[in-house]
């Protein structure tokens, strides 16, 4: 964040591991490629003609705040309070998305089963019990990182972990891993259609999440918006790489956060918007703009850094009662000339002020000029301003930008505390698992507005626990089927069907002798019968099997 250029003695330990990417210095302002260029205008028939001097110093009127307290509403989980259970408070945002998991990952299992032509016999279900024991064995291994997936399973003594085998057999956490999936394939539109969405795959549970980060919480008054790297090095059309960020590689979220940490609203960046194109505003506007849309009219007040900054966005967001601090790229469309030109030969210490209306734009000299721009502070006074040291002393703007800048990075550290990360995942996958750290962070946060003593740690580890719990109380878990499948006729319907010879033919794929199978033996071949598709021996098991199937 471009706090990192303010004080280094106050701002080291906010962005020590922050993934924010503002910039005060113009060589490093072009971090997003095309997106962050468009944003950018030179064009002299701006109105900074408005901007004067600061005749009049005195305080700036302000938005009230009138958002209520922060924490849990009521009103909308009336049956929560500080002695729920982890998993009742978790429920709340998860509810709907069990349902959809077990219905399409059964759904896209049986697609993949119907396009191939032999194989081993179809697996059970996955059934909702599954799916929590699936789901807390994802969470546990947040907290056990390990090489490999079946290390978790290994016998060896160094790897032995009781919990994962008695939890679930290894073969069936692998089968629904490979075929977990967020959305039907039918359903997908024409990828040249300009309302084609390319986060289809995961869209329904993105937006029912998002949704319900809004509905159960009431944020704090001062709120910060921030982009995040989901790391994904794969391959997906809006992966982004920027090489200043500690996860170069991945997928970009616009999050707005409170002073908590708690998300309250997401968008993920999927290049450029086709629809959006032809419209009066740059992308970052418009994002910022969209991100908004949930705190309206309560006088929220809106931290942002140089990526986002700029003084039409500014003046929108203040007709809708949400007043705004950032610092700002001095090349922006709308600030001073002077600003723009960097007319400026500062010594430390140093600060100038240009004023329009209700909008304060300030350059602060420190280790380098810092452009800010604020309608939410009085501007300050011009001068040299230096402590008895020799230090630049720092304006008020700077003080709270600093203070309440680092929300965004706070809730990406919290989230990515115990997050569990594969390289071989698929993007929805990986994305989907983000969610889900990010979901359960909003949970904590959620029962601890509520008076609850208990740290995230233990509330991811008691998540699990009550999970298998309720794993444990549903249904048996299906088991696979032994043996052939019943005959779906108990008598051929012709009589010329009884004396159609049965012959083996070679197959490509290794088959088990259905059979031999029924028995107990583990006898592989590889042929099939040329009528029935099913895997026998040459010897007497493929005479008997048809001598019995034909006359049964």
């Amino acid at each position: 964040m471009a706090s990192s250029h303010l004080e280094d003695s106050d701002i080291f330990q906010l962005i020590s591991d922050s993934d924010s990417d503002c910039c005060t210095d113009n060589s490093e302002s072009d971090v997003e490629g095309s997106e962050s260029e468009s944003d950018i205008d030179e064009d002299q028939s701006s109105s900074s003609a408005t901007w004067g001097p600061p005749h009049q110093r005195g305080t700036r009127s302000v938005n009230t705040y009138s958002g209520g307290a922060v924490g849990l509403k009521t009103h909308e989980a009336p049956h929560v309070n500080k002695d729920s259970t982890p998993f009742s408070v978790f429920m709340l945002y998860f509810a709907e998305i069990i349902h959809l998991l077990v219905e399409e990952t059964n759904r896209y299992y049986h697609q993949h089963v119907d396009r191939r032509q032999d194989g081993p016999s179809p697996r059970p279900d996955v059934t909702e019990s599954e799916m929590f024991l699936f789901l807390g064995i994802i969470i546990q291994m947040g907290h056990d990182i390990r090489d490999r997936l079946t290390d978790y399973w290994s016998t060896a003594e160094q790897f032995a972990t009781p919990f994962y085998s008695k939890t679930m057999k290894r073969d069936r956490f692998l089968h629904i891993l490979r075929f977990l999936h967020f959305a039907d394939n039918r359903t997908e539109i024409d990828r040249n259609d300009d309302s084609y969405d390319r986060l289809w795959k995961i869209r329904t549970i993105f937006d029912t999440l998002n949704d319900a980060f809004e509905k159960y919480y009431n944020p704090s008054e001062h709120l910060a918006v921030d982009e995040i790297i989901v790391k994904f090095k794969g391959r997906v059309i809006f992966k982004q790489y920027i090489p200043k960020k500690h996860k170069r590689f991945g997928i970009k979220i616009f999050k707005i956060c409170d002073a908590a940490g708690y998300t309250y609203d997401m968008k993920v960046y999927l290049g450029k918007d086709r629809t959006r194109a032809d419209r009066d505003v740059t992308a970052t506007h418009a994002t910022v703009r969209d991100l908004c849309r949930r705190i309206e009219g309560v006088g929220h007040k809106l931290y942002m850094d140089n990526f986002f900054s700029s003084p039409d966005l500014f003046d929108e967001l203040m007709t809708k009662k949400i007043t705004c601090c950032g610092t700002v790229r001095p090349n922006r469309k709308g600030l001073p000339d002077d600003f723009r030109r960097r007319q400026f030969r500062l010594r430390k210490g140093d600060i100038r002020v240009r004023v329009r209306q209700n909008m304060t734009a300030l350059v602060w000299k420190d280790k380098r000029d810092v452009y800010m721009l604020t309608n939410m502070h009085s501007p300050p006074a011009e001068g040299n301003f230096c402590g008895e040291h020799g230090n630049a002393t720092k304006p008020a703007v700077v003080a709270d930008y600093n203070k309440h800048m680092g929300y965004v990075d706070k809730a990406d550290r919290m989230a990515n505390s115990y997050g569990i990360c594969r390289r071989t995942w698929k993007w929805t996958n990986k994305l989907f698992f983000h969610l889900l750290d990010l979901t359960i962070l909003n949970s904590y946060i959620l029962l601890s507005s509520c008076g609850a003593k208990l740290s995230h740690r233990d509330f991811r580890l008691a998540l699990v626990r009550n999970m298998l719990e309720l794993a444990g109380r549903g249904p048996p878990r299906p088991q696979r089927p032994r043996g052939r499948p019943p005959a779906v006729r108990s008598e051929p319907s012709r009589i010329g069907e009884v004396t159609i010879q049965h012959w083996p033919t070679s197959s490509t794929s290794k088959l088990r002798c259905r059979e031999c199978s029924s028995r107990g033996i583990r006898r592989t071949v590889r042929t099939k019968c040329v009528r029935c598709d099913i895997g026998l021996c040459i010897s007497g098991c493929f005479q008997e099997y048809h001598t019995k199937a034909t006359f049964r």
